[in-house]
């Protein structure tokens, strides 16, 4: 691969963008193609495409990790960032568009518009980077080039305008009103009916498409043809350069927020991609936001406030690593076995400090538990979950202190099979998909007033103690006080029976379930001047709240789970209909400036483990939620006495 120089004016940072299968890998095989670079285009089915090189794409037959392709033209270096198409992937996309120039959102001609295009674009408009769309896979018969400009313009907007290049003759007026608007004096000229020189409509063009007041539609076939050349020219001439790029949000080391102006002066860069190579070890891949990085310099992490030398910098193209001296202001570069960088890290110089915002990832709403075949690799599996983490830090790892399993949170089974699958082919380690269990909880509705009573007595010392305890719910926790008149038990030995009690309330009596809000009142007893001791009191109370629970008619509760529920409006009434299968309810509903409705609703956490999966189906993707813990609430008596049982039949054992 070429290590040829270039300047910050003649890199491009392009992201390509759209639904999975719209076409991103292909339409760079032929630009690798068409550049010379490759000299047979390779084919997603065969597994030999530059930009899917991971075992995982060539298994899987499509993108699931974003991969950087560098293509040389005319004296410019594009930087594409190719980026996964499945949803389950949008860290990916979210990470691209952070160092993206602009973005490239390829629409299938033969489906049209489809969740991915629409998400494709809410992304980039999110984080304003410019847009340029590209109609792939025109050969199909069912394409008519009018109607899908119509269609991406009612669904996009008006900004949308059809683009030929190189522009020749007469050009639309859609498109010479869109270049005027961009520039007072192009309007005024316009108005004038004067016509653009050239450069005038260069600088429209560039203007508009970084303002996102133009939107092109790059309306020539992309193929081994004239049409991907003069889709490159298009790239060169009217994507905003790294020095073009408007100021960059950050925060000094004071914490207050400023601009950053992409200038060449001090050197500061933003890790957005870390790859876990099994050969190399950990690979950060960062875009050079000011200044220029060497090989060998000393660079300021701002997380970590430690400063680090850079070892040696090179540029990839797919799986391929080139090695350069220097990396200017606008491009990508990688470097090896970066200590502390992780991705969303700022390195800078120490005398001139900036943090740039980290990437931002959706949180999980879909969870499994796991658990190594082998118990015996059950350290391993957290080493090498805690690696895959650094390349993709959209899936967690939690352990359940109660349940004692461990969860592994993402955005939906795609992306979880491949940690799954990861796991095993990098480090060994196979694991079982278990059945979640949920935390439940025990409490009363009743009152009940009972002793608890433990004597024992086997050559020497014995043991002895009395309690009489009145159970009642409480608002909290646990509550505990006591009524002892007249000695009838030692002072000494009274934080033993609340001991007792607080460890008893760890395992409840219906199905060994954590208990809460318990009021437990010690009234009387007795106690013997020689067997009686702590232990005994403590054992004493541990009987009192077995038999007391019981009498005071307990009941077993679950997590309820509060959901704020986004969907497109035709699908709300599909989407409340599930809630209310699930043994939800809706709390609310509003509507949203996207046109999309927002639902509030509560649902048991037993019936939600699938939600994620049950909402992208309803909704064909373009659902979205989030969940957190509301409060617990009594389970339906059928499903108790289920719980109950299975409880009852492990225990029997």
């Amino acid at each position: 691969m070429a290590t040829k120089s270039y300047t910050s004016e003649m890199i491009r940072n392009v992201a390509l963008l759209g639904h999975g299968g719209c076409g991103k890998t292909t339409f760079l095989e032929s630009a690798l193609l068409a550049t010379g670079v490759t000299t047979k285009l390779g084919k997603v089915e065969d597994g030999n495409t530059v930009s899917d090189y991971d075992k995982m794409e060539i298994e899987k037959g499509f993108s699931i990790n974003t991969s950087i392709v560098p293509i040389e033209w005319k004296n410019h270096k594009i930087n594409f960032i190719d980026t996964p198409g499945y949803p389950d992937f949008v860290g990916e996309v979210n990470a691209a568009l952070r160092v993206a120039g602009a973005a490239v959102i390829m629409v299938d001609a033969g489906p049209g518009i489809q969740v991915g295009t629409e998400k494709a674009w809410k992304s980039a408009e999110k984080y304003g980077t410019p847009r340029i769309v590209v109609i792939n896979k025109r050969d199909k018969d069912e394409y008519d080039p009018d109607a899908m400009m119509d269609a991406l313009r009612d669904k996009f907007g008006t900004a949308l305008v059809a683009l030929n290049w190189p522009l020749e003759g007469d050009i639309d007026d859609d498109l010479m009103e869109a270049i005027a608007s961009s520039d007072d004096e192009l309007m005024e000229k316009f108005f004038e009916g004067e016509e653009f020189t050239d450069e005038e409509i260069k600088k429209g063009l560039v203007g508009g498409i970084s303002e996102g007041t133009i939107v092109p539609v790059f309306a020539e076939p992309i193929g081994i043809s004239k049409g991907i050349e003069g889709f490159l020219d298009m790239l060169v001439a009217c994507v905003p350069s790294p020095v073009q790029h408007a100021p960059y949000a950050a925060k000094n080391d004071a914490g207050d927020d400023i601009e950053v102006e992409p200038t060449a002066d001090s050197m500061s860069a933003f890790i957005f991609k870390t790859i876990v190579d099994p050969f190399v070890g950990k690979i950060s891949v960062m875009k050079v936001a000011t200044g220029k990085l060497n090989s060998g310099d000393e660079v300021y992490n701002v997380r970590t406030g430690k400063s680090e030398r850079i070892g040696k910098l090179f540029t990839l193209r797919g799986k391929s690593q080139s090695e350069i001296a220097t990396a200017v202001m606008g491009d990508l570069v990688a470097v090896a076995k970066l200590q502390n960088g992780k991705t969303g890290d700022t390195l800078c110089t120490k005398d001139n400090v900036v943090e740039y915002a980290t990437v931002e990832y959706p949180a999980p709403c879909y969870y499994i538990a796991i658990a190594p075949k082998d118990k015996n690799d059950e350290e391993k599996m957290g080493t090498g979950l805690s690696r895959l983490a650094e390349e993709d830090p959209s899936f967690s790892v939690t352990r359940n202190p109660e349940t004692h399993q461990t969860l592994l949170g993402g955005q939906g089974d795609m992306q979880l099979s491949v940690i799954i699958a990861k796991l095993k082919d990098r480090f060994g380690v196979e694991v079982n998909v278990i059945p979640q269990k949920i935390a439940y909880r025990e409490t009363i509705k009743g009152n009940s007033d009972v002793q608890g009573k433990h004597k024992k007595q086997s050559g020497g010392a014995g043991q002895y103690g009395d309690v009489h305890i009145r159970f009642s719910p409480s608002a909290e926790e646990f509550e505990f006080s006591e009524e002892i008149f007249g000695g009838a038990i030692p002072k000494n030995y009274i934080p033993a029976v609340e001991k007792g009690l607080r460890e008893s309330m760890e395992n409840g009596p219906l199905a060994g379930c954590k208990c809460t809000g318990i009021k437990a009142v010690l009234y009387d007893g007795s106690y013997h001047d020689v067997d009686s001791n702590e232990v005994s009191f403590k054992i004493a109370a541990s009987l009192a709240f077995k038999k007391g629970i019981k009498e005071a008619k307990p009941v077993l509760l679950e997590p309820i789970m509060r959901m704020e529920i986004t969907v497109p409006s035709d699908y709300t009434g599909a989407v409340m209909g599930d809630i209310t299968k699930r043994r939800g309810q809706i709390m609310g509903m509003e509507p949203l400036a996207s046109g999309d409705q927002k639902l509030i609703a509560e649902a048991p956490q037993a019936e939600l483990f699938d939600y994620a999966l049950g909402l992208r189906a309803m909704t064909q993707g373009r659902g979205s939620f989030v969940m957190d813990f509301e409060r617990y609430g009594e389970v339906p008596k059928n499903l108790a006495d289920k719980i109950i049982a299975d409880h009852e039949a492990e225990e029997d054992k």
